[in-house]
């Protein structure tokens, strides 16, 4: 399988993935990202053991009351993801779960702009 994919096992949707995420994880922010992440290899917590990364994107109803426009936003992090894994494993680990949040009201002006805010998030020192 190619190393810029995304595949379902990567994907976070568990109810009980995200309620443990919420509980015990760690927020970090830069810019008009943040992301809420719990790595396994620090914190082993029990029951839960993974040999990825998992991931999921939110955007907020609040900011972009059109559907159109949270999928836009969320399809444009997933990508950013999926062609920076490598960067976002190094920083956040390989065994955890994390979710990524647009927090900003503006829709990101274009790609690179959204791409070059996630990279800074996964090279952040902190």
């Amino acid at each position: 399988m190619s190393e810029f994919s995304y595949p379902k096992a990567e994907k976070l949707k568990q109810k009980k993935e995200i309620d443990l995420l919420f509980q015990k994880g760690k927020w970090t922010t830069c810019e008009n990202l943040r992301i809420i992440t719990l790595n396994f290899d620090h914190k082993p917590q029990e029951g839960f053991t993974y040999t990825t990364q998992k991931v999921g994107v939110s955007v907020s109803k609040r900011y972009f009351k059109k559907a159109v426009d949270r999928n836009r936003v969320k399809r444009l992090l997933r990508e950013a993801y999926r062609l920076n894994k490598e960067a976002f494993v190094t920083k956040f680990g390989k065994n955890s779960i994390s979710m990524i949040f647009w927090i900003s009201p503006k829709k990101p002006q274009d790609f690179e702009t959204l791409e070059a805010n996630f990279l800074k998030l996964c090279i952040s020192t902190k």
